[in-house]
């Protein structure tokens, strides 16, 4: 949960990061030197006033900075762990992928990701609609191989065949595998369990 002290450390973080002070990263990007004082940060009546979304999209263009890096500031200030990161499209070609869904290819690129602990884990980057409204073109899903999955999870599936899906787990047994659509235009599936290579849960998105 996002709290309201913890987003306003976030600011006082990024300010100090690039030898500021909150009023010198206000000014930077563009706001009223006074927007991040202390004295902004709750109204006459005692209640949080939170800073704009504009004001933090301003900032992180004032100081180049992106939306990872804003979210390692709210939890603590660190960068977070380096996980692989691979485009959608990609992801059902033939070298990415050892049997049980980790990712084996030297050229999947890197991100950051705060708060994600020592669990191995891997970005897939979505691609098209098939995923909405829960995923959209963009968006980053977080993907943990090796975590335990239950019926009504999120998860990655490849086919045998080399297919990449996002679905939900909807039954699993010894003989079958039935997957729903996270588009409501694209009907739920059910698989022979041979036929499915490998499933990964979806731990969060980035969007």
């Amino acid at each position: 949960m996002l709290r309201h002290k913890d987003i306003w450390k976030a600011l006082d973080r990024m300010a100090a990061a690039n030898g500021l002070t909150p009023s010198g990263l206000a000014r930077r990007a563009g706001l009223d030197s006074t927007s991040f004082n202390p004295s902004k940060r709750e109204g006459r009546d005692g209640r949080p006033r939170w800073p704009t979304t504009e004001s933090i999209a301003l900032v992180l263009e004032a100081v180049d900075a992106g939306l990872d890096d804003f979210a390692s500031n709210v939890v603590g200030g660190q960068r977070g762990a380096r996980v692989p990161v691979l485009g959608f499209a990609k992801a059902g070609k033939d070298g990415y992928f050892d049997d049980s869904g980790f990712p084996v290819a030297e050229n999947w690129n890197e991100t950051r990701f705060p708060g994600l602990g020592n669990e191995p884990v891997y970005a897939l980057e979505i691609s098209g609609d098939s995923m909405e409204p829960a995923y959209r073109a963009g968006d980053r899903i977080i993907v943990a191989p090796g975590s335990t999955m239950k019926t009504g999870d999120r998860i990655v599936a490849r086919t045998v065949k080399g297919e990449m899906m996002a679905k939900v787990l909807l039954k699993r047994n010894t003989r079958t595998i039935e997957l729903g659509s996270l588009n409501p235009a694209y009907a739920a599936r059910s698989f022979p369990a041979g036929d499915i290579a490998w499933m990964a849960r979806i731990l969060w998105a980035s969007q």
